[in-house]
C-alpha cells in the first residue's frame, strides 16, 4: 500500500480532492518545546492563583482537589490576618485624657501600648518623640502613643517629664520617669530601642545595649589619658 503522506505527484492530486488529508508538516524539537512551554504557562496551579482565581475558577477543579484548595484558602487568610495584625500601628497616636482608657487600658488583651508622657518646650521630651516616631515604624506591631501629661495625669509635675509607661493587657510592665533615666540629651535612638526592648515591648535586632559602648569607651579612654599622665610625669622625674 502506497504512503499516504509520501511526496508523490498521485497523492498531490487526491490531496486536492480531499481524498486525503493534508500532508503533517513535521515540526522540529524547538517548535515542539515552545509548544509545551506555551500549554504549560496557560495552566496555572491553585497553589499560585490568588484568593480571586481560586473563586473564579472552582468549577473546573476535582472534589480531592476543592478539599486541598479550602484547606490552602484558610492557611492563605490565616498568613494575611497575621500579617494585618503585625503591621496595624506603625506611627505614635497622640491622645488625650479621655482617650486613655479606651486607647491604652483597653487596648487589648496581648497588646503592648507604649505611651509617652511629654510636654511643648522640653528639649529632652522632643528628642523622645522623634526617636519614637521612627521606633514605631519599625515595630508596627506595637502600639505607641503620646499625650501631654496633665491632660491625662492633673499636676503631674514636670520634674519627672519625660516620662514613658509600658503597657501590656492594660497593666504597667515599666516605666521610665525623669531625664536622667534616659541620660539626657544625649539619648540616641538605639538607646532608646533597647531600654524599650529590656520592658518586653518590642523585638529589638541590637546585639548589645549601645550606652555599655559608649561607657566602655569613656573608661577606656579615661584609663589611656591616665597612663599618658603618669609616663608624662616620669620622664619629668
Amino acid at each position: 500500500m502506497q504512503d499516504p503522506n509520501a511526496d508523490t505527484e498521485w497523492n498531490d492530486i487526491l490531496r486536492r480532492k480531499g481524498i486525503l488529508p493534508p500532508k503533517e508538516v513535521p515540526k522540529d524539537d524547538e517548535e515542539e518545546e515552545a509548544e509545551i512551554l506555551k500549554q504549560q504557562s496557560v495552566v496555572k496551579t491553585y497553589e499560585d492563583m490568588t484568593l480571586e482565581e481560586l473563586d473564579e475558577n472552582e468549577d473546573e477543579f476535582s472534589e480531592e482537589d476543592e478539599r486541598a484548595i479550602e484547606l490552602y484558602k484558610q492557611q492563605r487568610l490565616a498568613q494575611w490576618q497575621a500579617a494585618q495584625i503585625k503591621n496595624k500601628f506603625g506611627e505614635v497616636l497622640e491622645i488625650s485624657g479621655q482617650d486613655y482608657v479606651q486607647e491604652v487600658t483597653n487596648a487589648g488583651k496581648d497588646l503592648w501600648v507604649i505611651l509617652h508622657l511629654y510636654k511643648q518646650g522640653i528639649p529632652l521630651c522632643t528628642l523622645i518623640n522623634q526617636h519614637l516616631a521612627f521606633i514605631a515604624r519599625k515595630f508596627k506591631d506595637v502600639k505607641f502613643v503620646k499625650a501631654i501629661s496633665t491632660t491625662c495625669i492633673p499636676n503631674y509635675p514636670d520634674k519627672n517629664l519625660p516620662t514613658i509607661f509600658v503597657y501590656r493587657g492594660g497593666e504597667i510592665r515599666a516605666q521610665f520617669i525623669g531625664p536622667l533615666v534616659f541620660g539626657g540629651m544625649n539619648l540616641t535612638q538605639d538607646e532608646l530601642e533597647w531600654k524599650l526592648s529590656e520592658s518586653g515591648a518590642v523585638k529589638t535586632d541590637l546585639e548589645e545595649n549601645p550606652r555599655q559602648q559608649i561607657q566602655d569607651q569613656l573608661m577606656s579612654s579615661i584609663r589611656s589619658s591616665c597612663i599618658k599622665t603618669k609616663d608624662f610625669d616620669s620622664d619629668e622625674d
